[in-house]
């Protein structure tokens, strides 16, 4: 792989990061989340993914991200749940936790790719 394109992924990665956490700290907490929320890194993952190992591949990677966003959305919904209820560390890895088992889960039953 070309280092110039590792280094833009990294890039990108991390000027994500640093929009969402400066939304999030300096203008809105909710600014924060709707670009956290946007598919950009995954738009960009799906566009890194095409140019190096083509459709077909790209394809699985869209479908695995569309059911693996359940565990995605059940990650949030508890982590705001349990943030009310313990510290934020217990809360994360409680969230966490339901996150893996969830993906076990939804790994079990699917059998693409």
């Amino acid at each position: 792989m070309d280092h110039l394109q590792t280094l833009i992924k990294f890039v990108a990665g991390g000027s994500i990061i640093v929009g969402v956490t400066y939304l999030a700290q300096q203008v809105n907490p909710k600014y924060g989340g709707i670009l956290a929320a946007a598919p950009i890194i995954t738009t960009i993952a799906f566009l890194f993914t095409y140019s190096e190992a083509g459709i077909e591949t790209t394809r699985q990677l869209v479908l695995g991200t569309f059911f693996f966003a359940i565990p995605s959305l059940l990650f949030l919904i508890s982590l705001w749940f349990l943030v009310s209820r313990w510290g934020f560390l217990e809360s994360l890895g409680g969230a966490y936790g339901i996150w893996l088992a969830s993906v076990l889960v939804i790994s079990r039953f699917l059998s693409f790719g």
